[in-house]
């Protein structure tokens, strides 16, 4: 039985799933689901109701990271896993945690009046963005000079947070950043995984 996906365009969460999963070559059935009607299969599949929720052979994996590993050990013609996993773990967990709190006080101040919006960006661009660009100082991409996974996993965020305000991104001194940034944005790969589907519906 063919794999199920279901996804959401825009969350960067279910981008890095997609793309592992586009890149590895695995064929599947794209369900696109509404946030404010979630499918009743999806519910029954992952009752926690966020994407992305990846159904196959007899399993549920609802964590994007863990569909990203689950793919990348299906077929990593690039070699995207051969990275020091140390050092992925230190970006993950930095992103994932500390970055996306953030993230979320940057594009939605007004669920968060407690914090000056000038504040959240600063402490965004000290916690995430300089480490990157001197990580990219050193060297083309996060962990060396070959795309890993966790560029992957990671740039969705960064696109995210780029898109909050446009020009203020575009004025950071990160230019090596928007550089790795936009080469991802423009690769055939997530474009491929940008398509548009039908919203699913049981």
């Amino acid at each position: 039985m063919m794999a199920i996906l279901y996804s959401y365009r825009r969350c960067p969460y279910a981008m890095r799933a997609r793309m592992a999963l586009k890149y590895s070559g695995i064929q599947l059935e794209h369900r696109e689901i509404a946030l404010r009607d979630k499918p009743k299969s999806m519910l029954l599949a992952s009752p926690k109701g966020t994407v992305p929720v990846l159904c196959v052979d007899g399993q549920v994996i609802d964590q994007s990271l863990d569909i990203m590993h689950w793919a990348l050990d299906k077929s990593d013609p690039d070699g995207w896993k051969h990275v020091d996993e140390k050092a992925a773990s230190s970006w993950i967990e930095k992103n994932d945690g500390p970055f996306k709190t953030l993230l979320d006080q940057y594009k939605y101040p007004n669920r968060y009046p407690e914090f000056n919006p000038e504040e959240v960006l600063s402490a965004s661009i000290k916690l995430m963005l300089k480490p990157i660009e001197s990580a990219l100082h050193n060297h083309e991409y996060l962990l060396g000079n070959k795309l890993s996974w966790v560029d992957i996993a990671i740039f969705p965020f960064i696109r995210q947070f780029a898109g909050v305000n446009p020009k203020t991104f575009e004025a950071l001194p990160l230019p090596k950043t928007r550089k790795w940034l936009t080469q991802q944005i423009e690769s055939e790969l997530f474009n491929s995984i940008m398509e548009k589907h039908p919203t699913w519906v049981d």
